[in-house]
C-alpha cells in the first residue's frame, strides 16, 4: 500500500522553519558544551564568582550542626590540605566559636554563609541586608577580621542580592563543581561527582550534618584531585593568582 504526503506552499515554509530552528538549537547545545556561556546583564552589574583560571577550590558550606565540622577539619590537617574556604552561618559561628577559632588558627579561610539559612531570591531587600549585617556583627564579635566572600544560604539568588553583597563590600561566590554530598550517595560518587574538577574550578562540599558522607570521601576526593596534578587553594587565592570568571544574574 502506498502513502502520499500533499504538501501546499505554506506546509514546507512552516516545516522548513522547523528544520532551520532544530539546527540551530543542536548547535547551540553542541557549542555551550565546549564554551561556558555566562548570562550577562547591565556592563556594571554586580557578578557571582563560580571560576577561577587556575588550581581549584575546596568549599564547605555549614549551616547547622554539631558533629561533622571537626572531623573534617582534622581530616584536613591531616592530609596537609593547608588552603580551603569555610562559608558559615553567623548563627552557626555563634554556637561554635571554638571551632571557628580552630579553622582561623589552621590559616583556614572565612566566608558568610548569611546569619540564618534563608533563600535570598525569596526575601525583600531589607531583609537580606539584615542577614548580612546580623553575620557581620556575629563574626566581629569572635574577632574573625577581613572577611571577603559571600555565598547564598540556599545557593539561590538573584541580581538584587549580588548589588547588596557589593554594597557592604563582598565578593559573591557561587562553584562550578556540586559534590551532592549533602544527597548522602555514597563516597564513591561524591569522589565521581569531584572527579569532573579541572583547572579554575569551584567545589561545593558541605559540613553540616545533614552531610554525613563527606568526611568519609574527603580523603579519596583529595587524592584524585592531587593526582590530577591540582593544587588546592582558598577561593581568595584562586582569585589573587588568576583571572576569576564570573556570571552575571538576572
Amino acid at each position: 500500500m502506498n502513502f502520499f504526503f500533499v504538501l501546499n506552499g505554506k506546509s514546507i515554509k512552516h516545516l522548513v522553519l522547523i528544520m532551520v530552528a532544530a539546527f540551530f538549537t543542536a548547535f547551540f547545545m553542541y557549542m555551550e558544551n565546549i564554551f561556558h556561556l555566562a548570562v550577562f546583564t547591565a556592563k556594571d552589574s554586580p557578578k557571582a564568582i563560580y571560576k577561577g583560571e587556575k588550581d581549584v577550590a575546596l568549599t564547605f558550606n555549614i549551616g547547622w550542626g554539631d558533629e561533622k565540622a571537626e572531623p573534617i577539619i582534622d581530616i584536613l590537617k591531616k592530609e596537609n590540605v593547608k588552603s580551603a574556604t569555610f562559608f558559615l552561618s553567623g548563627s552557626w559561628a555563634e554556637r561554635h566559636p571554638d571551632l571557628v577559632e580552630r579553622m582561623v588558627k589552621e590559616g583556614f579561610e572565612i566566608g558568610i554563609l548569611g546569619y540564618s539559612y534563608q533563600d535570598y531570591s525569596e526575601l525583600e531587600d531589607s531583609k537580606i541586608r539584615k542577614d548580612l549585617v546580623l553575620a557581620q556583627e556575629a563574626f566581629k564579635k569572635l574577632n574573625v577580621k577581613g572577611i571577603e566572600l559571600v555565598r547564598a544560604p540556599t545557593g539561590h539568588f538573584d541580581q538584587r542580592a549580588l548589588k547588596i553583597a557589593s554594597q557592604y563590600g563582598y565578593k559573591f561566590v557561587h562553584w562550578s563543581i556540586d559534590s551532592k554530598d549533602w544527597t548522602n550517595p555514597g563516597v564513591k560518587e561524591i569522589t565521581k561527582n569531584v572527579s569532573r574538577a579541572k583547572k579554575g574550578d569551584i567545589i561545593l562540599l558541605h559540613a553540616s550534618d545533614s552531610a554525613k558522607q563527606t568526611a568519609k570521601a574527603l580523603p579519596e576526593v583529595i587524592d584524585e584531585l592531587r593526582r590530577k596534578g591540582l593544587k588546592l587553594v582558598s577561593v581568595s587565592e584562586m582569585i589573587a593568582n588568576g583571572n576569576a570568571q564570573s556570571s552575571e544574574i538576572n
